[in-house]
């Protein structure tokens, strides 16, 4: 929900006051009951915004949707407007479709995806493709499973150009010999490993969920810690580091490795209202060059749906920069009504 107001409308900094006509507030959840693991892209076409989560059950009566994809104008409010998949991909024979990330290539949108189960001994990453963002995509298959890449729990996946390369990065939480967080290259095309391409650790087994963002002189490895599924008692938090090197190392401010265990820089973590909060999008500026992070929560109130499954609802939050290092106000996720994103109409 957002009100219209009047008077100074300001975020933290003086740099981030929004003109006369766009004073407009908002206050988290900006969608619910669920939109877990997001990943959101915006139309250059259209300017609208797309949403896409990992396959949960609403418990709506609906059953289990299959990625399901949202859309807005404003980042604020957000309307279901179908699925991704129609079916569920064949090339594994058990599991559930997790934390979509879906790019443009080219002209075709690529979804690369988790195929997995809890405790899953080989989940693996995919890829489907459309058209248009919001789709229908159709499944291509496996790109890697754990046991062909040698990483365990291979899920999460995170596409990013660089110099003209294509990568995929992932990887989840574990803790045996060859756990963590690594990129590898892509083909030209986007749809495969790149020939005799070597994957490159970026981050410990103790991460999940990597975005890379560049801003100016720095690369940013943000990832989550945590569990994030355990209703009201999810401890999942976001945590940073940074390098020169798109390949790393990745250092947080104390200038520790994070590809060694128990290092990374807090950006956000839960509080009395919302706990379990990370896995976020891609970072998003507004018209305003204010940056914003969209990321799931779960509400200590209302921790679960009738379905049994925890109840990820959408969050968003701007995104300030301290000596080049991203923070969020508090290091906490918020609830109290603030100035929304601006984008010109």
């Amino acid at each position: 929900m957002v009100l219209f107001g009047f008077g100074n409308s300001t975020r933290s900094d003086s740099s981030s006051i929004q003109s006369a006509d766009s004073l407009v507030t908002y206050a988290n959840p900006v969608f619910e009951p669920i939109l877990a693991d997001p990943s959101v892209y915006r139309d250059p076409s259209t300017g609208a915004f797309y949403a896409y989560g990992t396959q949960d059950n609403w418990g709506d009566g609906q059953g289990s949707r299959l990625v399901p994809i949202l859309q807005s104008t404003d980042l604020v409010h957000w309307n279901l407007v179908g699925t991704a998949l129609k079916e569920k991909p064949t090339w594994k024979s058990a599991g559930g479709i997790w934390a979509p990330d879906v790019v443009k290539v080219k002209d075709q949108y690529h979804m690369y995806y988790a195929y997995s189960t809890w405790g899953d001994p080989n989940p693996g990453i995919g890829l489907a493709i459309g058209k248009s963002p919001q789709g229908p995509f159709t499944d291509q298959g496996k790109v890697f499973d754990s046991k062909s890449i040698d990483v365990p729990n291979s899920i999460d996946p995170f596409y990013y150009e660089d110099k003209g390369k294509k990568y995929l990065f992932w990887g989840s939480f574990s803790d045996a010999p060859t756990q963590g967080n690594f990129g590898v290259e892509l083909t030209k095309d986007g749809l495969a490993l790149a020939p005799n391409a070597k994957k490159f650790k970026v981050a410990a087994g103790d991460f999940e969920a990597v975005i890379i963002h560049k801003r100016n002189n720095y690369y940013y490895f943000i990832g989550s810690k945590g569990s994030c599924c355990e209703g009201k008692k999810s401890t999942y938090r976001v945590l940073v580091g940074r390098s020169h090197t798109l390949k790393g190392p990745y250092l947080d401010k104390n200038g520790k490795d994070i590809a060694e265990r128990g290092n990374g820089t807090l950006v956000l973590k839960g509080n009395s209202r919302f706990v379990g909060t990370g896995h976020n999008s891609r970072i998003i500026t507004d018209d305003q060059k204010q940056d914003w992070m969209l990321y799931h929560g779960i509400d200590m109130h209302n921790d679960r749906v009738g379905s049994g499954t925890s109840r990820r609802v959408l969050m968003l939050d701007p995104i300030h920069w301290q000596d080049d290092w991203p923070t969020v106000t508090g290091d906490t996720a918020s609830f109290a009504r603030q100035a929304a994103p601006y984008f010109k109409k």
